[in-house]
């Protein structure tokens, strides 16, 4: 059997930027071991399968279900990797439709919508909660203090300014054994509105170089705080990633590129 691959840079200008994803669209749906097994072999940060809804009605929109794994499971809600896999669809799949949507397992109906080349996605917002600090969290990060310290998925860790984050050092020893996926470290930007940088040791993946679904934290928080409802956010990883996002009602858009580096097939024998 051979998949068609796609592997894509999203939340990038050109390769080598953003996050890489790997995007393989099915007919019908692996076993859940095997699309794991893939995942693995690829050891990006995502892989993301999709499979067209039996129900979709063409026209200018489109409608398929999608499923995202990191190299050690399947995760509840990826960004840059549904962002890839709206740039497959429509400059590969069905070049012809403005907007897509995404049914998926746990989080609820997803779109994206493609315009002159950017694509934005349409997310759940979820607005991180006060928490008690865990033990670990900040020796994980090799700070003694944090302006705020709170939860949703991840933890959610607002640090004084920029510098602070690009300093942050974690151990993944330490941050792998705490209760939640990971960790996000957040401040207020100099040159952009937030600043970020994502950790999820525990799913496989030390620092995610752009993180769609953290956004859906960082966005509502960042909001609230600066007055704001649109934010240029940018996360600060080795290869780095802009975000242009906005808050509406209890949805967060975010604005982004995608370049294409590879196209091949998977041989499963």
């Amino acid at each position: 059997m051979k998949l068609p691959l796609y592997q894509v840079d999203a939340f990038a200008e050109s390769v080598f930027k953003g996050n890489p994803a790997a995007v393989l669209p099915l007919t019908e749906w692996l076993d859940t071991e095997l699309m794991q097994q893939i995942a693995m072999e690829n050891n990006l940060s995502e892989t993301v399968f999709f499979v067209k809804n039996e129900d979709a009605t063409g026209g200018l929109e489109a409608s398929y279900h999608i499923r995202w794994f990191t190299p050690e499971y399947e995760i509840d809600l990826c960004g840059h990797a549904t962002l890839a896999s709206a740039y497959v669809i429509k400059n590969f799949l069905e070049p012809h439709v403005h907007e897509i949507h995404f049914t998926t397992e746990k989080v609820g109906p997803l779109k994206a919508s493609a315009h002159d080349g950017q694509y934005t996605l349409d997310f759940p917002a979820r607005m991180p909660e006060p928490c008690d600090v865990p033990k670990g969290l900040l020796e994980s990060l090799g700070i003694s203090t944090a302006v705020e310290v709170l939860r949703s998925r991840d933890y959610f860790v607002v640090l004084p300014d920029e510098d602070a984050v690009r300093n942050v050092e974690p151990d993944y020893t330490i941050m792998k054994d705490l209760d939640t996926i990971g960790v996000i470290v957040t401040a207020k930007g100099r040159d952009t509105d937030t600043v970020s940088r994502c950790f999820y040791p525990g799913a496989g993946i030390p620092e995610d170089p752009v993180t769609g679904s953290a956004h859906c934290n960082i966005v509502p928080y960042w909001a609230q705080k600066l007055s704001a409802t649109k934010l240029h956010c940018r996360q600060l990883s080795p290869r780095g990633g802009d975000l242009w996002c906005s808050l509406e009602g209890g949805r967060v858009l975010m604005t982004g590129k995608c370049a294409l580096f590879m196209t091949g097939e998977i041989h499963l024998g």
